[in-house]
């Protein structure tokens, strides 16, 4: 190479300026420094439009207005121009051989070939031309064949890098090496390796026929992180591959761990869509069960509707004619709303017709949960939680395994609308549907719906000035409005004509007006008194039935009202002590703070709504009933209330010396969140129905360690004795030989949550369910899917498993404990009544292996509570799970290992036992 060329290459590398070429043809040159110069100059611009002037003819003009005979008869002679005196270029130009500009950039150089018709990049090599992008350690490009040529370079120690990375509009490839061609859009790629979706191809030979074709040979393709070295794959000599859309294969053989598997096919299908869920079969699980024979489970369908809802339909079946159906569904639309729906049924059948064993039952469950975005509407709201069903579902289900929700003794669901009217005053409306399920009795609480408006208050003393200050201004009413439909039954009579029968209806209307003013500057006061009108559709009559010798209720339909009225009063305070003990002290002081109120609440007696009914056939005995029994809102008081009431919170708070020299100020901590006393007297106590003072209410609470023990504590004092029977008597229990207060009953509580790693995710289905959010009762494992992790905040990330040192790595850990202390002395028996742990550890074993516990002790009734225990293996693109429930009705296991991507989840195996339940 000559000194001028090293100049040329080096001052192209310095400039790194993108260029455009047009293809020219140029007669033999001599090689020497102008014609070098030339030909930069004309690759650079481009060739300039060589011309020859040609023959115009001379324009002329006609004058307006009448014209001679010479002028408008002279035919015009054309001006001659004469010709250039250059010769024209024989040779004929050919046309660019791209119909677009070619940028291009190297680090180290841009080598010009004319002879070859040839241009070179080396080291860190781009080019771009239209849609396609490529980089790559060199690239050749031959403007005479419209080719291009792309490969890797080998660094200082001899190894090849820099591999090219071929980009055309969605599609991108990174080959050992490749060859385009401009213009048939054809290329041949050696080594390719792309990314569609979750798939990982990597092709030995690849042409690429057109812009939506490819054909493969020798190809492999999985969905592991390292496509050279992958834990699995399939191989196949012949693929037909068209990017986002489909793979269709020859003969396909699975590999694992680089040995060959007996499972093959003699062709695959594999979609492959850009779209973020397509419709498809879902592959059963093959099963066995001692009390329901051989089964197929989880089988269905998927269905992708749009982009908005979907749709998974699943089923089992067991030889025995059991069965089970499942419809779960998910929608979303961005800043309005989102949810889903899981609908689940179950055919039960155990053991054989004929056996003594024998038993058929349905069961069902029905889950919703609704959200509605804020940013949508800011004046309306809607939401739901729905967890409705058999009493025994989740006692009893075939894909469930969650003891958090048996344990559970209510099914709770909830819906509601809400929508405010930006009025003056502004005005708010709600309705609300709710149920609540005792899975013991199986008795159901129904409000369908619950119907709550309410306008604002209103300041009516109030001026102009808008100050609310003082006895008077304060004074405030309000109007409310609440209509329910309750709803009593049973899990038999749900949803049956006799549970809309018994269906209570009614309304009511109230007018609270209430004030508050200050005395003596450091006392708040209130008073407030309230106006109650209800309406009812039902009512009842008392009788004595002769025939059957029992009172008898008649239910009578149509209107029916009672209105009430009440007054209360409030006096509160807030006082503020600090004991100081230096400055120069670990506890520099400590700051109580006392709120003490007295509140009296009266209530007249409504007699007038009570009548009177005979108890025997005799007709002398008799008692008072109200015929508003039963009702929506309740009875009116027949009695005449007269009640004060104490109360007294206290908090306490510490100033500490920080051990952290550098910080001036002191640490506050909390020593007592909160100690509460209240109690109350009754002016109007007999003293032998009911007594003057109530027990005294004692409640506490506090944290320790960075607010990670929640420690809570309660207990009940009576005043008075109680006689032989149990019964509270008018004597108090220190005249009595007692102490001043008789404790009837104790309780403490200690959570301590605590870990070496970030916040714990909370069990969102357990609690769902109806379970616990922690995992002090194990994990919830929905058998329908158990391809999500057994362990909450699950990473993938192989960044956070790195041992730094053979002794010296991370390994994450968390713990939860609750412990659980109650004590009862109604009636003397002065016994512990609860006492019991609970543990939940999980701790990362390896980077890779990880495990779990959740068990606890009863000390009173010695023994160990539920128990399980629950290990993972991450196998890199496989997760293989076990967990195991030991002891108790609930005693299973379960098995599984599969695929984590979602586009091969039905490759797995998952085995699992039938809980004795």
């Amino acid at each position: 190479m000559s000194i001028f060329d090293k100049k040329l290459y080096v001052s192209l590398t310095r400039q790194k300026t993108s260029h455009t070429f047009t293809k020219i043809a140029f007669k033999p040159l001599h090689t020497n420094l102008f014609n070098i110069v030339l030909i930069s100059f004309f690759l650079t611009i481009g060739c300039g439009n060589l011309y020859s002037q040609e023959i115009k003819p001379k324009k002329t003009s006609l004058p307006t207005g009448k014209q001679t005979d010479k002028t408008t008869k002279q035919e015009e002679k054309p001006e001659i121009t004469p010709k250039d005196t250059i010769k024209l270029d024989t040779v004929r130009p050919k046309k660019t051989f791209l119909d677009g500009k070619v940028k291009y950039v190297a680090k180290d150089y841009a080598k010009i070939d004319q002879k070859k018709k040839t241009i070179t990049l080396y080291n860190e090599a781009e080019l771009y031309y239209k849609d396609v992008e490529l980089k790559s350690g060199i690239i050749v490009l031959n403007y005479e064949k419209d080719e291009v040529y792309a490969g890797r370079i080998k660094d200082s120690a001899g190894v090849l890098v820099q591999y090219p990375n071929f980009k055309q509009g969605a599609s991108e490839v990174q080959p050992d090496s490749i060859r385009f061609n401009f213009k048939t859009k054809k290329a041949l790629i050696y080594n390719s390796r792309t990314e569609q979706g979750e798939f990982k191809v990597k092709a030995a030979i690849t042409k690429k026929e057109n812009d939506s074709v490819y054909f493969l040979k020798g190809a492999r393709f999985t969905t592991s992180k390292d496509i050279d070295n992958p834990e699995y794959y399939f191989q196949t000599n012949k693929v037909k591959f068209i990017p986002g859309k489909k793979v269709i294969t020859g003969l396909t053989n699975m590999v694992i761990a680089d040995v060959p598997t007996p499972l093959a096919l003699p062709f695959a299908y594999f979609p492959m869509s850009q779209e973020k869920s397509v419709s498809g079969i879902i592959i059963p699980s093959y099963n066995d069960s001692n009390t329901r024979g051989f089964s197929l489970q989880n089988m269905g369908y998927y269905f992708a509707l749009s982009d908005n809802y979907d749709l998974t339909v699943l089923g089992d079946y067991y030889t025995n004619g059991s069965y089970a159906l499942r419809f779960e569904s998910a929608y979303a639309t961005r800043y309005k709303y989102r949810g889903n729906v899981n609908i689940r049924y179950e055919n039960l059948i155990s053991s054989e017709r004929g056996y003594p064993d024998y038993s058929k039952q349905n069961i069902y469950n029905i889950q919703w949960s609704h959200s509605k975005d804020t940013k949508s509407n800011p004046n309306s709201t809607f939401s739901a939680s729905v967890n409705l069903g058999s009493s025994k579902y989740f006692k009893q289900s075939i894909n469930q395994a969650n003891v958090g929700s048996n344990l559970n003794n209510t099914l709770s669901s909830s819906i509601s609308y809400n929508k405010t009217f930006n009025t003056i005053p502004q005005a708010r409306l709600s309705l609300t549907a709710t149920h609540s399920q005792n899975t013991q009795t199986e008795v159901i609480n129904m409000t369908l719906p619950t119907l709550q408006a309410s306008i604002d208050r209103v300041y009516p003393f109030v001026g102009k000035d808008g100050v609310k200050k003082g006895l008077i201004k304060n004074i405030n009413l309000q109007y409310n409005l609440s209509g329910k439909n309750t709803i009593v039954t049973t899990d038999s009579l749900f949803f049956k004509p006799q549970m809309f029968r018994d269906a209570q209806i009614g309304m009511q209307h109230s007018i609270p007006i209430s004030t508050n003013f200050k005395i003596f500057k450091y006392f708040s006061a209130g008073a407030s008194t309230n106006y109650q009108e209800t309406w009812v559709t039902k009512t009842i009559e008392k009788s004595y039935d002769l025939e059957q010798s029992k009172v008898v209720d008649k239910t009578i339909n149509g209107f029916d009202a009672f209105r009430t009225y009440n007054f209360s009063s409030n006096l509160g305070t807030t006082i503020y002590g600090t004991f100081n003990f230096g400055d120069d002290k670990r506890i520099q002081s400590i700051r109580h703070v006392m709120r003490p109120s007295v509140t009296y609440a009266y209530t007249p007696s409504f007699e007038k709504y009570y009548d009177n009914y005979a108890v025997d056939a005799s007709g002398r005995i008799t008692t008072q009933y109200t015929r508003f029994e039963n009702g929506a809102y309740g009875v009116p008081s027949k009695d005449n209330s007269n009640i004060v009431g104490f109360a007294l919170s206290n908090t306490f708070e510490a100033k500490v010396r920080d051990s952290d020299s550098t910080k001036t100020e002191p640490k506050k901590i909390m020593l007592l969140n909160n100690l509460n006393l209240s109690t109350s007297y009754n002016f109007n106590a007999n003293g032998k129905e009911t007594l003057a003072w109530q027990p005294l209410l004692v409640s506490g609470g506090t944290q320790f360690f960075d607010n990670k023990m929640n420690v809570n504590f309660g207990a009940t004092l009576d005043p008075y004795a109680i006689d032989n029977s149990g019964v509270r008597i008018n004597t108090y229990n220190i005249d009595n030989g007692g102490s001043l207060f008789r404790m009837t009953s104790a309780n403490v509580t200690m959570n301590y949550s605590f870990s070496n790693k970030g916040g714990k995710e909370e069990n969102k289905q357990s609690e769902r369910n109806g379970g616990r959010k922690d995992d002090l009762f194990g994990t919830n494992t929905d058998l329908n899917d158990t391809r999500n992790s057994q362990f909450a905040n699950d990473s993938n990330d192989d960044d956070e498993n790195v041992i730094t040192e053979f002794f010296n790595s991370k390994i994450p850990w968390d713990m939860t404990m609750a412990y659980s202390l109650t004590y009862s002395n109604v009636n003397r028996e002065s016994k512990i009544t609860g006492n019991s742990i609970m543990i939940s550890a999980n701790m990362d074993i390896t980077p890779k292996w990880k495990g779990g516990v959740s068990t606890g002790y009863d000390f009173v009734q010695k023994g160990v509570t539920f128990t399980q225990f629950r290990f993972e293996r991450d196998l890199l693109s496989w997760r293989m799970a076990f967990n195991w429930s030991p002891i108790g009705t609930n005693s299973n296991w379960n098995f599984f290992i599969g695929i984590k991507s979602g586009v091969l989840s039905d490759i797995k195996w998952n085995k699992r036992s039938t809980s004795n339940r």
